[in-house]
């Protein structure tokens, strides 16, 4: 780990509790609005939309792709700028997209604005995993940095679990949600602007300074691709591909398939997020059992999660309503957990890089949904909403066998 400016607490002494719990508390805030609000609360009105612009399953695959698409861009560059600038400006331009893009919604009069907000939301969590990451290694102690990183990352449920009562209570009138979630991104993201803090580069010096030094020296690790890196890069990806069904079409699936009503169906939106805030506890889950196992697990209860509300209907119909909830749930809680093992198994790859390391995880968990959203949209319109989801759910099961090396370092 690089050495931090002698006016900032170093990683090894790390933040006071008190600061580490603010850095917490905003960070999750942060996730909360890019990854569970200005990205996956798309899935929850995909029903509205299609209504209100005559969308088909592909052409809403297709949008939530071009999210996809944007974090990837959006993260690539975080993977740079969050070694060259301060974390809190890479943060707070990630919360400055979220808002933007939810308010581009909300106002949005055809398709094609639409599909732009949903992309500016997009790259909104595309820049804001790696500051994060980096501010948490530079920032906090040893002892408590797992934690406060799973911390972080489970804002993803809590995001997700906002934004089924703002729904509930929008009703049809899915605009005013869409600014309500604007508002809360603003709220965020003048929050990270007062507590993320500084930081330093990974060169040790003070973030946005080294003048004229060639555009990429120092700012990615050495070397780039370290033993393991293909393992996680390829898991992370088959993670997102099998994933992209349930936050694409898992409402429309409960609806179309499972009979649930508009406040049923968003109940279980609500489930899934409040499930996902589990995901805090996934670094006590990889200190016990081991990053292998824990992945392995993890990706085959996504498969399960996956298949089951899409095959109750058909082999169990009266079954179909509680099992779309339970598998909501499972959902939630391992979806959670498996990008906080992924942030977990980049940061130990890359520690002297955490927020290269992060960024590559994610830029593949990314790039696996921007080709599984449309593949599901396209299988949905071809066969079946059915047939999409036990597709994505096979690709879980594959995603199981890719694991850490054995012997990893913690």
């Amino acid at each position: 780990m690089t050495t931090t400016p002698t006016t900032a607490p170093s990683a090894a002494s790390g933040a006071p509790p008190m600061g580490s719990l603010r850095l917490a508390a905003s960070g999750m805030a942060l996730i909360a609005v890019t990854y569970g609000i200005a990205r996956f609360a798309y899935g929850l009105f995909v029903p509205a939309f299609r209504e209100e612009f005559g969308l088909g399953a592909a052409a809403a695959g297709l949008i939530a792709s071009g999210s996809y698409a944007a974090y990837c861009a959006a993260i690539a560059a975080s993977m740079l700028l969050s070694g060259r600038l301060a974390p809190r400006r890479v943060a707070v331009a990630a919360g400055a997209l979220a808002t933007a893009g939810t308010a581009l919604v909300a106002a949005a009069p055809s398709p094609s604005v639409l599909a732009l907000g949903i992309l500016i939301g997009g790259a909104s969590t595309g820049l804001a995993s790696p500051p994060l990451a980096e501010a948490v290694a530079h920032r906090v102690a040893p002892a408590r940095r797992d934690r406060v990183q799973n911390v972080v990352n489970a804002g993803t449920g809590v995001g997700v679990a906002v934004s089924g009562p703002v729904a509930l209570a929008a009703g049809a009138h899915w605009r005013p949600a869409w600014l309500a979630f604007a508002l809360l991104a603003l709220a965020a993201t003048l929050w990270a602007a007062r507590t993320v803090p500084p930081g330093a580069t990974r060169d040790g010096r003070p973030a946005g300074g080294g003048g004229a030094r060639s555009a990429l020296a120092g700012l990615l690790p050495a070397p780039l691709l370290r033993p393991g890196a293909g393992r996680m890069l390829t898991a992370a990806a088959a993670m997102g591909a099998a994933a992209s069904a349930v936050w694409t079409f898992g409402r429309d699936l409960a609806v179309a398939e499972a009979g649930l009503g508009p406040t049923a169906s968003v109940s279980m939106w609500i489930v899934l997020g409040a499930a996902g805030t589990l995901g805090a506890f996934t670094g006590e889950l990889a200190a016990r059992v081991g990053l292998r196992r824990a992945w392995s697990v993890a990706m085959a209860a996504l498969a399960a999660s996956t298949a089951v509300p899409a095959l109750a209907p058909v082999f169990a119909p009266g079954a179909a309503a509680p099992a779309a909830f339970a598998a909501a749930a499972l959902f939630g809680a391992v979806y959670t957990a498996l990008t906080g093992l992924l942030l977990l198994w980049g940061i130990r790859l890359y520690p002297d890089a955490p927020s290269f390391g992060v960024g590559a995880a994610f830029l593949m968990i990314a790039a696996g949904q921007t080709a599984g959203a449309p593949l599901a949209g396209l299988a949905a319109d071809t066969w079946s909403l059915t047939a999409a989801f036990v597709l994505a759910a096979v690709a879980a099961l594959l995603g199981s066998l890719i694991r850490p090396r054995a012997g990893a370092r913690r």
